[in-house]
């Protein structure tokens, strides 16, 4: 009777699965996560006393935690200026990615294991201080001042602002999708494709990242199954090319209903007819969601200008047209969402906010 009552609430098959009172924590993994951040004593009303951070005025407010925002820190920091780096999480989309090939110096990193060193690096400088668990809200511009406010009430001051907030993913909200994170579901078949060379793999998106991710895991992987309601949105050139590759199989008006697995790693997923009907287990290795990407921009929609997708729109130096407020990595219109390129933006942004507090010294 529990076990029932836990897949109903849960949509889970593995135990322990965890509430405090009626909020979902999730599995084992996500408990020692929460743990290791003091969550769970907050949600429990006893956080234990941590030093506050001085809200003072810096030079420069960063927004953000993936790899743009971090490599921004170093740089301000390595130029000799204050500031404040607000996440709600530090890591970003590449903590979600189970192995990295094409990030330089490395043959092969963990995404967990490189943020930790890019974090490790920005805890190197005492000029930054680094205030986690605080998503930023609200952005806007007071008596020339950037003033970030936060979920909890907190409001951060700069001289200079750079968001860096990255994207995250569209969901599927299929069983065992969050399950299996990073332990068979991807989000990036760029990032991850190499480690399914030879193995069959589904893609669920019927637009144009589905079919780009089709077909680049199409020239490594076994077997490719391309799964999307119907009909497809891809440009007709890209659909093209999918349909004349031998090894991408297409099920339109199908999607993706529940990833399996072995505790472990991914090993199947079931598909259902999108108007209903009896699910089918297909065995796969892997399950890439290309069903898009959502900016997180939203708390600066008031401030900055931005693109049709929600993207800030910046110039060559990161400048967003606000002066003093810099924008870069995945939130921008920049284009290839990658680690690499991120880093450099982050890193193109902080030397831009320094020129700018140069000119107004």
């Amino acid at each position: 009777m529990a076990l029932e009552e836990m897949r109903r609430l849960t949509g889970k098959n593995v135990v322990p699965q965890i509430f405090i009172g009626d909020e979902y924590i999730g599995g084992y993994e996500d408990f020692l996560v929460l743990d290791a951040r003091g969550g769970f004593d907050r949600k429990l009303g006893r956080a234990p006393a941590r030093p506050p951070v001085t809200e003072e005025v810096r030079d420069v407010i960063i927004i953000g935690g993936g790899p743009a925002a971090m490599t921004a820190a170093v740089y301000i920091a390595r130029k000799g200026l204050s500031a404040v780096l607000v996440a709600d999480q530090l890591g970003g989309q590449p903590a979600l990615t189970a192995g990295i090939e094409n990030y330089m110096g490395f043959q092969f990193v963990t995404g967990p294991e490189l943020m930790t060193r890019f974090e490790d690096q920005v805890r190197r400088y005492g000029g930054v201080a680094l205030v986690e668990g605080e998503e930023v809200v609200k952005l806007e511009i007071a008596g020339g001042m950037k003033q970030a406010t936060t979920q909890s009430g907190r409001r951060f001051t700069g001289r200079t602002a750079i968001i860096a907030t990255g994207k995250r993913s569209r969901l599927l909200n299929a069983s065992g999708e969050q399950e299996y994170a990073g332990r068979g579901v991807s989000y990036c078949a760029t990032c991850d494709a190499p480690l399914y060379a030879g193995e069959p793999v589904m893609v669920a998106g019927g637009g144009n990242s589905g079919m780009q991710a089709a077909l680049e895991l199409a020239a490594l992987c076994s077997e490719v199954h391309l799964v999307a309601p119907a009909p497809f949105t891809a440009d007709e050139l890209l659909l093209g090319k999918a349909q004349a590759e031998p090894r991408i199989r297409m099920h339109l008006g199908w999607r993706v209903v529940a990833i399996d697995g072995d505790g472990k790693q991914v090993t199947a997923a079931a598909i259902a007819p999108d108007g209903g009907g009896k699910q089918v287990q297909i065995p796969v290795r892997a399950v890439f969601i290309e069903i898009g990407l959502q900016p997180n921009s939203g708390f600066a929609v008031d401030l900055v200008r931005l693109n049709r997708h929600g993207e800030i729109e910046v110039d060559c130096e990161c400048r967003t047209g606000v002066p003093g407020v810099f924008a870069a990595g995945d939130v921008t219109q920049v284009r290839d969402k990658q680690i690499v390129v991120a880093a450099g933006e982050g890193a193109k942004a902080a030397l831009s906010a320094q020129e700018y507090l140069l000119t107004r010294r």
